[in-house]
């Protein structure tokens, strides 16, 4: 089974949104667009939009490059069953005839539960690791690992892992591939460097992620900005 695509449209799946509105929100001097698109009933998103903006301020300015848009998205019930995520980083994103980076966080659907099968990878057992850590409790049904979908562990994962998860893709690419750039460099130069970073693993690219979230998400306990209850 796949994600259905309609003929004839272009746009990625998670670029189709409905029923959304727009915010756009200064953050230390730079400008970032929300959308939130409405949930149906039984889903909601965890984080506010006062959430994100917090964490986004303890990032440093330099790490959001040209990343403008931070999107609350409301999944279609074939991607919860066949793909379910907690976000991801879009590096070219069209919204309203343009195109911007973007970071999706997916609202969850509080009626169902997550599970996993029990033969788990190392990388996915270090994720199980985690997703205890943020409250979620786990048990095993013999076949299964099953958690109940609340609010608050939700919001702790996307809110403090999540988001600075994605910020973390997007720095690694930063570094990679706009940052070492000179502005009198052609653009086969730049072109081949992007080539190049698409071609890194993704067990690389998903331990810098990591790396970046924990030391981020280190650093705001240690100076007791978060956790915070919801804006």
């Amino acid at each position: 089974m796949t994600i259905p695509e309609p003929c004839g449209v272009l746009k990625s799946f998670y670029e189709r949104l409905t029923d959304y509105q727009k915010i756009k929100s200064l953050i230390n001097g730079y400008e970032f667009i929300f959308v939130i698109e409405k949930t149906r009933i039984g889903s909601l998103h965890s984080c506010s939009v006062a959430d994100i903006e917090t964490i986004i301020e303890q990032i440093p300015k330099e790490d959001y490059g040209e990343l403008k848009l931070i999107i609350l998205r409301q999944p279609k019930r074939k991607e919860e069953i066949l793909a379910p995520t907690w976000g991801r980083l879009i590096y070219s994103y069209e919204f309203e005839k343009d195109y911007y980076p973007a970071i999706i966080l997916d609202a969850v659907d509080f009626t169902r539960k997550f599970k996993w099968k029990n033969n788990l990878s190392i990388d996915d057992q270090k994720e199980l690791e985690r997703l205890i850590e943020d409250g979620h409790k786990i048990e095993n049904d013999g076949r299964y690992l099953i958690a109940e979908y609340e609010l608050k562990n939700v919001r702790n994962t996307q809110l403090y892992r999540t988001l600075p998860h994605e910020f973390g893709h997007y720095v690694q690419y930063l570094d990679f591939v706009e940052r070492p750039a000179s502005a009198d460099e052609d653009y086969e130069v730049w072109e081949a460097r992007q080539y190049k970073y698409f071609e890194i693993p993704k067990a690389e690219k998903e331990k810098f992620a990591h790396r970046y979230a924990y030391n981020l998400k280190t650093e705001l306990i240690r100076r007791k900005i978060i956790p915070f209850t919801q804006k």
